[in-house]
């Protein structure tokens, strides 16, 4: 059986990960390690970090001591050894007094993105963010996101909401699934699919195709 034809966005993605596979052995710098190993997991290797931090705030002080810091990392399931994972949390413990903030750390870990891709990234979750509330819900997406055009919805084979829902989950992962999309989960989600795009055409096309954007 033939194997069915590669996208742009496919290929794209799986060059950037062989890009970090091949320059995480290059490296020495802990941060950009890390970078690279999310990367080198696909698109959504930066968003599975970032849901885990989060996930792990139980107290809401937007910082983690070195126990919960490591735990971090072994659950996103990337391989850093005891030395590295100390090293990582020193780097980002500037003022030594044994936590993390980890908005600063995840801030750090994302690819940069220059400002004209971060404007049309908050230009599309504006416009999902119908109520203004800082997170994008179902109810949300049935006021912005039409799906009459989506076979599966001509078919009848999926209604309105099971569509909704899945377009929902691309920005979820696995590590953490309630049906709500915020803003830093939506950034790093965007972080992750533009490192894999070198022209700013191409992402800003992109964008705009994805969530017509005007």
């Amino acid at each position: 059986m033939a194997n069915r034809p590669r996208t742009a966005s496919t290929r794209n993605e799986e060059d950037m990960m062989a890009t970090a596979r091949r320059k995480i052995s290059q490296t020495k710098d802990p941060v950009e390690k890390l970078r690279l190993l999310c990367l080198s997991r696909g698109a959504a290797g930066i968003m599975g970090m970032g849901k885990v931090f989060r996930r792990m705030d139980d107290d809401g002080s937007h910082s983690l001591n070195m126990e919960e810091f490591s735990k971090g990392i072994r659950e996103t399931g990337l391989k850093l050894n005891e030395e590295e994972t100390e090293q990582l949390f020193k780097a980002f413990d500037k003022d030594d007094e044994g936590t993390v903030n980890y908005d600063e750390f995840l801030i750090s870990i994302r690819p940069k993105m220059n400002d004209r891709r971060k404007n049309l990234v908050n230009l599309a979750f504006d416009m999902l963010d119908n109520t203004d509330d800082g997170v994008v819900t179902l109810e949300d997406m049935r006021n912005v996101y039409s799906v009459n055009k989506h076979p599966k919805f001509q078919s009848g084979e999926m209604t309105e909401d099971e569509i909704l829902l899945t377009v929902i989950k691309k920005f979820e992962n696995n590590t953490s699934v309630d049906g709500k999309i915020t803003r830093d989960e939506f950034m790093d989600y965007y972080s992750g699919i533009s490192a894999s795009i070198d022209h700013d055409a191409y992402f800003d096309l992109m964008m705009r195709n994805a969530w017509g954007i005007k």
